[in-house]
C-alpha cells in the first residue's frame, strides 16, 4: 500500500482533512501573505509604514473599509482565527521584514476561546510582549491594543469572555507601561453595561461592524500619529 493511502486513512481515522494536514505543516499559515510581502515595495525614506497584525477583526477591517487601508501607508496583516502563538511564528515574516515605523498589535481573543488549545492569560500576555520586544530591537515601534469586548464566543459558548478580556486587558496595559509603549484601549471606548459590543458595533458578538470599525480607525489614527510625533 502506498505511503499516501497510508496517510489518508490515518487522518481519515482521526477525523483529520487533508486541509488540517495542511494546517499542521504551516501552523502559523507563512504561506497566506508569501507573494503580497514579495510585491511589497521597499518603504520610502520618509515613508511612514505602519503593519497591523491581528485576527479576523484586523483582517475583515480591509473588507468592511478597504479605503483605510488604500488611503494610509497602512499594511494589513490580520488572518482569522489566529492566535498570539502563531502570530509569533510569523511575526519576523509579516512585520519586521517589512520595514515599518510601527506595528498595531491586536490579538488575544482567539487565545480565550482556545482556537488552537488551551493557554492561560499570563501566555497570552508574554506572546504579545515578545512581539513587542522583537519590535523594539528591529526599530519598530509597538502600538498595543486592548483585546475588544466579547459578551461570549458563538462558536464555543461558555468561556466568559466578558470576565476574562478585561483581565487581559489589565495586563496588557500593565506590560505596555512597563515596556514604555503605546497602549491602544478600544475595550473602554466600546465596551456596553455586559462588556460586550452592543449591537450597532457588532455582527456577532465578536466581530465588528464598519460602525465599530470608524470608532476603531479615530483612535489608531490618533495613536499612530502620537507615536510618530515621537519617532
Amino acid at each position: 500500500m502506498k505511503k499516501q493511502t497510508i496517510l489518508w486513512i490515518m487522518l481519515s481515522f482521526l477525523g483529520l482533512s487533508t486541509s488540517s494536514k495542511i494546517n499542521a505543516q504551516d501552523w502559523p499559515n507563512l504561506n497566506k501573505y508569501k507573494k503580497a510581502n514579495a510585491a511589497l515595495s521597499v518603504p520610502e525614506k520618509d515613508g511612514n509604514r505602519v503593519v497591523f497584525m491581528g485576527n479576523s477583526i484586523t483582517e475583515m477591517w480591509k473588507d468592511a473599509h478597504p479605503e483605510f487601508f488604500e488611503y494610509h501607508p497602512y499594511v494589513n496583516r490580520g488572518i482569522s482565527g489566529q492566535t498570539t502563538p502563531q502570530m509569533l511564528l510569523r511575526f519576523r515574516q509579516d512585520v519586521i521584514d517589512l520595514n515599518p515605523k510601527i506595528v498595531v498589535i491586536l490579538a488575544g481573543t482567539n487565545d480565550i476561546a482556545g482556537n488552537t488549545g488551551p493557554m492561560t492569560l499570563e501566555q497570552t500576555r508574554d506572546n504579545i510582549m515578545s512581539m513587542v520586544e522583537l519590535a523594539k530591537m528591529n526599530g519598530i515601534a509597538p502600538i498595543v491594543c486592548s483585546v475588544l469586548p466579547a459578551y461570549d464566543y458563538p462558536w464555543r459558548p461558555g468561556l466568559k469572555p466578558n470576565i476574562k478580556i478585561p483581565k487581559l486587558n489589565d495586563m496588557l496595559k500593565t506590560m505596555a507601561e512597563e515596556k514604555d509603549v503605546m497602549y491602544l484601549d478600544y475595550f473602554t471606548e466600546m465596551a456596553d453595561e455586559r462588556n460586550g459590543l452592543p449591537p450597532k458595533l457588532t455582527t456577532d458578538e465578536v466581530h465588528v461592524t464598519k460602525a465599530g470599525y470608524e470608532i476603531m480607525e479615530k483612535m489608531v489614527n490618533e495613536a499612530i500619529d502620537k507615536v510618530l510625533e515621537n519617532k
